[in-house]
């Protein structure tokens, strides 16, 4: 997908120290000062409203799941220890209390049950994207969609963006996960393996795939596109 459609707003705070800015930050958070919540607030909230998103058809219910995260923010704050970046608590908090909504809610239906049966995508033309120790974009496509040249646009992108959301929102579970938080929340793979428990390898697989088949939805929308200009 491309490398600014979707990439997040959420951004730490300049700093020489960033951990003695975290620990100063929680510190301000477990005595309860409201402008270190609403700071806390404004940093995470439009991703968590993102990733909640993805495990929610209703907005009425990913609303509940950002509710609920913020509730178990404010109640476990003062038991936070700092074992991990408060960020990974946060989302963690999230990720508990979407799956265990999951189980209960209607889901969207996966991207790849949407092709016939019996078909699957095909193997993923590795070429097509920079290698894991690509110096400013690792894992990114090498080059944007063929149909990205159409005339206007410009006047797609807004459209493009919605489709790379929507094609989001119809993967499987992990793949979802993880490229929500690495392309859309800008995550490093450290920390979206530490918030979702889940290994290098394994989370290199999951945005690997979710780009992938991203990819194919995006130049699928394109193709639609074209054919009736």
């Amino acid at each position: 997908m491309s490398r600014s459609d979707v990439a997040g707003d959420e951004r730490t705070s300049a700093g020489e120290n960033p951990r003695d800015d975290e620990s100063a930050l929680i510190a301000a958070l477990q005595a309860g000062d409201e402008a270190a919540f609403r700071t806390v607030f404004d940093q995470f909230d439009p991703t968590l409203r993102r990733l909640a998103r993805s495990y929610a058809r209703a907005d009425a219910v990913a609303e509940e799941i950002v509710q609920e995260t913020w509730l178990g923010v404010v109640r476990g704050i003062g038991r936070f220890e700092g074992r991990s970046s408060l960020k990974t608590w946060i989302f963690r908090i999230l990720v508990n209390v979407a799956r265990t909504r999951a189980g209960r809610e209607a889901r969207t239906i996966p991207f790849s049950s949407a092709a016939p049966p019996g078909e699957d995508s095909g193997p993923i033309d590795a070429d097509r994207f920079f290698g894991a120790d690509h110096g400013r974009w690792p894992g990114h496509w090498c080059q944007g969609p063929a149909a990205w040249g159409v005339p206007d646009e410009r006047a797609l992108a807004k459209e493009m963006r919605e489709e790379i959301l929507t094609a989001i929102d119809s993967l499987s579970g992990s793949q979802r996960e993880v490229i929500t938080l690495r392309d859309v929340g800008g995550w490093d793979s450290k920390e979206v393996c530490n918030a979702l428990g889940v290994s290098e390898v394994n989370q290199r697989v999951l945005l690997h795939r979710a780009r992938a088949r991203v990819r194919a939805a995006v130049e699928e929308s394109l193709g639609a596109i074209e054919q009736t200009t």
